[in-house]
């Protein structure tokens, strides 16, 4: 992994080599490839045996280490580069395009050097791909995440239409890739310069978020907002149900309960906010401008991408509440998304539904059922746990945060845009207007950390923080 990260860094410079301005920061790129490249070969020397068989113990080890030791390198190219950028805000945006949150320190972003901005989104790209095998590969492994509900699934597909593991990973390799492309493509023909839409696309896709101007994506006409929106659902929806569809198997898409709510939810809740700025706005009010203003924001936070067209917590008290929220929901499990996962509240409806029939019918027999299978025991109890030890979790950095001085809503959205990978919070300061800049160093080193936690889902940190895995 490491090796393969020296030579992604190696991409702005090479891109970016034949234009006018060139690389500025060339130097900086070529020694974090060097440091990386070489470290990587070490690690390749030092450990270079006989195949060993990975324990569950080893793989929570390597997944965890791996994200964080990334993030950390990632951060390289930022802090080497001669824009005196310190270390927590390197490390902070290395953190937050390789977990693909979006959220950013940097202003400026219209005339900031062109290869900074590019190895931004490289990373965002790479976090989302990278997720991607997460979640459908490693996570249902090690009974963690979101994918551990369809691993039954997935196993039995694999064995009937793929027979071998690598086609399936070459399958989402390449729906991703064709993606990237289309939107890359798409921006372009829509009037982005290259680069722009390059950069787009590329962030697009991984539901990341971070963008070239500071105005993020409001510099950009409706036909643009629509067609980011079209991008991020995208990226939000189950990829390998995409490489279902790609082999043969039609339709299982749009039949997943998951896909339909998420779809259902980015239906209903534009409309109802269109609605209501209509109701309270004071000025002459364009429908067709706020309604495809109102869908991209919403497709926005919902899919964890974070970016912005305008700054939406200003569209009345209502619709602060509605965006603080919908920051909870994300995307479909085996995505680029983050966030809680829309199958976790599905799951819980189910329970609170069956919990309820309990009441009245003491003696009967229930069964829990989703996307036409059963739901075991194991599932519903990783479920609660996980929703537990997230709300643990934004408890302790909303007080982390708040010890450091920061206000009720700049505390409490940052902990929860850290943990759901959003990107931009809520308020004056960290809002869709403004940015992680004016934030003490001590808080941006624990959104860091709390952005790790999230994309990992949670509770493979946890285990390998425990003693007891340790001891074990």
């Amino acid at each position: 992994m490491f090796i393969l990260l020296s030579v992604f860094m190696t991409l702005p410079v090479l891109l970016l080599a034949a234009t006018p301005s060139g690389a500025p920061n060339a130097i900086a790129f070529a020694e974090s490839a060097a440091i990386v490249c070489v470290l990587g070969v070490l690690g390749l020397l030092l450990t270079y045996r006989e195949p060993r068989e990975l324990k569950p113990r080893y793989m929570f080890v390597l997944t965890v280490s791996s994200w964080f030791v990334i993030a950390l390198l990632s951060a390289l190219p930022f802090y080497l580069s001669d824009n005196n950028i310190s270390a927590a805000d390197a490390f902070f945006e290395g953190t937050s395009g390789i977990t693909t949150t979006g959220a950013t320190v940097f202003t400026g972003l219209d005339t900031m050097d062109k290869d900074l901005l590019l190895w931004r989104s490289i990373l965002q790209w790479l976090g989302g791909i990278g997720i991607i095998g997460m979640f459908v590969a490693v996570l249902p492994f090690l009974r963690v995440g979101g994918m551990r509900l369809f691993a039954t699934e997935s196993s039995e597909w694999t064995e009937k239409a793929l027979p071998r593991m690598k086609t399936l990973s070459r399958g989402l390799l390449l729906v991703y890739l064709v993606f990237s492309v289309v939107a890359v493509v798409t921006y372009w023909l829509s009037g982005m310069s290259l680069f722009d839409a390059f950069n787009h696309g590329l962030t697009s896709i991984a539901t990341g978020g971070f963008s070239t101007s500071d105005l993020s994506m409001g510099k950009f006409n409706d036909l643009i907002l629509l067609e980011a929106t079209f991008f991020m659902i995208i990226g939000s929806l189950p990829f390998f149900l995409f490489v279902r569809e790609m082999h043969g198997q039609h339709g299982v898409l749009f039949r997943d309960q998951q896909v339909r709510l998420f779809l259902g939810i980015l239906f209903a809740v534009p409309a109802m906010l269109t609605l209501y700025r209509w109701w309270v706005s004071p000025v002459p009010f364009d429908p067709i401008h706020n309604y495809a203003a109102t869908l991209f924001n919403v497709t926005s936070v919902v899919t964890t991408t974070g970016y912005a067209s305008e700054d939406y917590s200003a569209w009345g008290p209502l619709a602060f509440v509605v965006f603080f929220f919908l920051m909870f929901v994300g995307g479909c499990s085996g995505s680029t998304a983050g966030g809680m996962k829309i199958f976790r509240f599905q799951l819980s409806l189910i329970i609170l539904r069956e919990q309820l029939m309990r009441l009245l019918h003491p003696r009967a027999v229930f069964t829990r059922n989703y996307n036409g299978r059963a739901v075991s025991d194991e599932i519903i109890s990783s479920m609660i746990a996980y929703t537990f030890i997230f709300l643990l979790c934004l408890l302790v950095i909303t007080v982390l945060l708040a010890s450091l001085q920061l206000d009720f809503v700049t505390a409490l959205s940052g902990a929860l845009t850290s943990l759901t990978n959003v990107g931009p919070g809520l308020g004056d300061i960290i809002g869709p207007a403004g940015n992680f800049s004016p934030l003490p160093d001590a808080a941006k080193w624990i959104l860091s950390v709390g952005m790790l936690m999230g994309r990992l889902e949670i509770l493979s940190v946890v285990i390998v923080l425990s003693p007891g895995f340790w001891r074990g």
